[in-house]
């Protein structure tokens, strides 16, 4: 059996579309973060569990929520912007159902690989190029870890699938600038509460090497104007973070 786990907040333009792309699975879950729109009256439509679940700046535990209410042998976690194709799909079923290898049953997870569409276009260079993220795995394999940009820590041996996830994020700029302002706050707050050092040259020089390694070293700039606009936003993410952090902890000294 496999359950799919999907995080929500006001993603009335997303829900239908993520949840009609996992109908295959046999259990789909939906943690909604108190939406204003019809995002919770979609799901249901669709015969998604829904759960009304404040995040409370903790994208882990919100996770571990839907992970605890999931009643599958494997659990799947897909974002409401994100659409599993035919081809995963079918690979996914493959795992789960063990049909075309037996030494499948010594994973305990895998990794799964992203491709962003945004703009009207893929990136297939820069940051996006490398991400990986581990979404599937057996029930009681492990938890999520982190306030934001958050990961699954799972015991055991871990396999990559071949096919992606299709991803459709920040579809404007304003989106885009909206969440990593919020994304920023999150991650500022979890590290001040860590206690991690800031100095300011790293609000500078860290922002300024990200830029350089993402749209030279990862070739970003073969995505034309697309992946500079990219790797500028990504390179600001950098700078909020760190800047943010800085004025916490200079603000409470």
């Amino acid at each position: 059996m496999i359950s799919v786990v999907i995080l929500t907040k006001n993603e009335e333009a997303n829900i239908s579309d993520c949840i009609k792309s996992v109908s295959w699975c046999d259990e789909a879950i939906v943690v909604d973060d108190c939406s204003e729109d019809r995002t919770v009256e979609f799901a249901k439509k669709l015969n998604a569990k829904t759960y009304i679940h404040p995040l409370s700046n903790d994208f882990s535990s919100q996770r571990n929520f839907g992970l605890s209410r999931a009643k599958g042998d494997w659990i799947l976690f897909v974002d409401a912007d994100e659409r599993v194709s035919d081809a995963l799909s079918f690979e996914i079923s493959n795992i789960a159902n063990q049909i075309t290898d037996q030494s499948l049953s010594r994973y305990s997870g895998f990794y799964i690989t992203r491709n962003d569409l945004m703009w009207g276009r893929k990136l297939r260079f820069g940051e996006t190029s490398a991400v990986k993220l581990l979404r599937l795995a057996k029930k009681n394999s492990g938890k999520w870890e982190g306030k934001v940009h958050e990961n699954w820590k799972v015991k055991g041996r871990l396999g990559k699938l071949k096919n992606p996830i299709i991803h459709f994020p920040h579809q404007t700029l304003k989106d885009f600038l909206s969440e990593i302002n919020f994304y920023t706050s999150i991650r500022a707050s979890e590290l001040y509460s860590k206690k991690t050092s800031i100095h300011w040259w790293s609000v500078i020089l860290y922002p300024l090497g990200k830029f350089v390694h993402n749209y030279v070293f990862r070739k970003g700039f073969l995505d034309r104007t697309a992946g500079l606009v990219f790797a500028i936003i990504m390179s600001f993410h950098s700078f909020l973070i760190r800047g943010k952090l800085w004025v916490l902890k200079n603000s409470h000294e």
